[in-house]
């Protein structure tokens, strides 16, 4: 499972074979939230539920979770693994950072630096001795810089100055209120749903538009937004820095799909670092990542899974009552 602040996505894995068919509900603000852990534990039934009623009655052996918030909030990573023992018909489950279960998938369990950019923004190096370094998410009000949350609050701030008369005018205006509706009610809508950081990401899209467009101020925010991400993935990269070759570096998450107006910036601050990292590409997405450690305990990211298991088998649902016989 990946369970991000915007969207939480779950796959049924039972070999090569299997399908790719995804079950996808909201996301859930982070285990370092206020009632994380139960918001995180709400979001994996929904997105588990539909899986287990078209697995045919086979039990799944083991859940892993990438969930947004786990590196910061230990303790809740692992009430929320206990708890999804609860919940979920296995015999183990286990919980990780997301950004752990992106750099498992993006490098295909091997040592490197992955970017992981959403609604959230943070790097992860895991040296081949397992050395970790983790750069960044630390959520919307303190980091998360260039992150997709980070770019749709830039671009609403900017809209409010243009209408207050207090910033240049900028076409985000104009998008914000056909997103939003009336500017003077922007902050409630913001944070009408309990989780501001994801309707701000929600305008992310806009500004990238308005920067492809040629507006001066959505350039601008973008532009900030690929410097600070890549301050973020060398900084981790530095953190591990490996001998013997450039290190692996990807980038992966949702915010890839602004496309070049974001990425081509991005990338020119990487290679234009001269650290000795090579960009390519994603391997796999953080399901892939969760499937992979969920299989495999002899990867770097082993110390960084927590896992609790079953010590008594699960019980089985109530059976339905017998109706009466009929008279």
């Amino acid at each position: 499972m990946d369970l991000g602040k915007t969207g939480c996505r779950a796959m049924l894995w039972n070999g090569v074979d299997s399908s790719r068919a995804v079950s996808s509900v909201p996301g859930a603000p982070g285990l370092a939230a206020p009632d994380g852990v139960a918001a995180a534990r709400a979001a994996v039934r929904a997105a588990v539920e539909p899986l287990l009623r078209k697995s045919d009655g086979a039990r799944p052996e083991a859940v892993l979770v990438g969930a947004a918030g786990a590196a910061s909030a230990p303790a809740a990573a692992r009430s929320l693994a206990a708890a999804l023992l609860e919940d979920v018909p296995v015999q183990e489950s286990a919980v990780t950072s997301d950004a752990v279960t992106a750099h498992a998938g993006a490098l295909g369990g091997r040592a490197g630096v992955v970017l992981a950019i959403g609604t959230g923004a943070v790097a992860v190096g895991i040296g081949a001795d397992g050395t970790y370094a983790r750069v960044d998410g630390w959520g919307p009000l303190l980091g998360d810089d260039g992150s997709g949350a980070r770019i749709g609050t830039d671009g609403l701030r900017a809209a409010l100055r243009a209408h207050d008369g207090r910033g240049p005018a900028t076409a985000l205006l104009d998008a914000a209120v056909g997103l939003f509706g009336d500017p003077g009610r922007l902050p409630a809508t913001v944070g009408r749903d309990g989780n501001p950081a994801r309707t701000a990401a929600s305008f992310a899209p806009a500004v990238a538009r308005a920067a492809d467009a040629g507006d001066a101020v959505a350039a601008a925010i973008v532009r900030g937004a690929a410097a600070d991400l890549a301050g973020t993935a060398l900084a981790a990269a530095r953190r591990i820095g490996e001998d013997g070759g450039p290190l692996p570096l990807a980038v992966t998450g949702g915010l890839t799909g602004l496309g070049p107006v974001l990425m081509a910036p991005l990338t020119a601050e990487i290679t234009g670092s001269g650290l000795p990292v090579r960009l390519g590409d994603s391997l796999g997405d953080p399901l892939d990542g969760a499937r992979l450690l969920a299989l495999d305990r002899t990867t770097p990211h082993a110390s960084l899974v927590v896992r609790v298991r079953r010590t008594a088998p699960p019980t089985p649902p109530p059976a339905p009552a017998t109706p009466p016989a009929s008279v």
